[in-house]
C-alpha cells in the first residue's frame, strides 16, 4: 500500500511538471519520476510482474536520459 502511494505521488507530480511552459520547473519532472521508481521496481517485482518491470527499466531509463539533458549535460555557448 506504501509503495502505491508514493508511486501516485512521484508519478502525477513528474507528469504534471512536464506539462508546465515554464522550463525551470519542467526540469524537476526528471528528478520526480526518478524519486518513483525504486517503488515500482519493489511493487513489480514482489508481485512477479515480470513484464512491468521490464517496462519499468524502460521508464527508469526514459528518466535518466531526461534528468541527463536537463541536469547534466552541459550547455553549448553561443
Amino acid at each position: 500500500m506504501t509503495a502505491q502511494i508514493f508511486i501516485a505521488l512521484f508519478g502525477l507530480t513528474a507528469v504534471y511538471l512536464t506539462q508546465q511552459s515554464n522550463e525551470r520547473i519542467k526540469r524537476y519532472a526528471s528528478i520526480f519520476g526518478l524519486l518513483g521508481q525504486p517503488f515500482w521496481i519493489y511493487a513489480t517485482y514482489t508481485t512477479g510482474q515480470w513484464g512491468m518491470l521490464f517496462l519499468t527499466a524502460c521508464y527508469t531509463y526514459a528518466w535518466l536520459v531526461g534528468f541527463y539533458n536537463t541536469w547534466l549535460k552541459r550547455k553549448s555557448l553561443k
